[in-house]
């Protein structure tokens, strides 16, 4: 009894020494047009009031993170998001489900719109807003990154792309 006992317990203490923390990567792009910005309004569950984000989402297995970005933009606004630059790396630990997003954001310019594009679930609308505007709306922030990233953004804040490299 007492050595399946402890076979137990170190079985236990093995699986804890193999776990290991990671946090949820999402990519994001900030998009600013005639001084205003390209940002999404979502309603993440149903009945929820819709908040606001930049285009942003999860990073899918495969794809390297400005692909990710690329993606994101286009199925949550229906633009085609061209990254010119790597605007920041942000650790958030969000209390309300007890999760941390690393979270990566370009900034760059879109091109290609297609109106008829259906956007992801969730997704209530895309749309340009003012400084102004997006500061008004602060208490539907999707997250406190959503005006962190474009404060960085207004002051300047760029990293060449060259410093992700994607080998898979």
């Amino acid at each position: 009894m007492g050595a399946c006992l402890d076979e137990t317990i170190n079985d236990i203490n093995v699986t804890e020494e193999i776990m290991i923390w990671k946090p949820n990567v999402t990519v994001a792009a900030v998009v600013e047009q005639k001084g205003k910005f390209l940002l999404v309004e979502e309603q993440p569950e149903a009945g929820s009031e819709t908040l606001f984000n930049q285009p942003a989402g999860h990073l899918e297995p495969g794809e390297s993170i400005p692909e990710g970005a690329i993606r994101e933009t286009m199925e949550e606004t229906g633009y085609t998001f061209v990254p010119y630059w790597l605007q920041g790396v942000y650790n958030w630990h969000s209390s309300a489900n007890d999760t941390t997003y690393l979270r990566f954001t370009f900034s760059g310019e879109v091109s290609d719109f297609d109106p008829d594009y259906q956007l992801d679930i969730g997704i209530v609308s895309a749309g340009w807003y003012s400084l102004y505007e997006i500061e008004k709306l602060a208490r539907r922030h999707r997250s406190p990154l959503v005006m962190q990233c474009i404060k960085d953004y207004m002051a300047g804040q760029r990293y060449p792309m060259e410093l992700l490299v994607h080998n898979n």
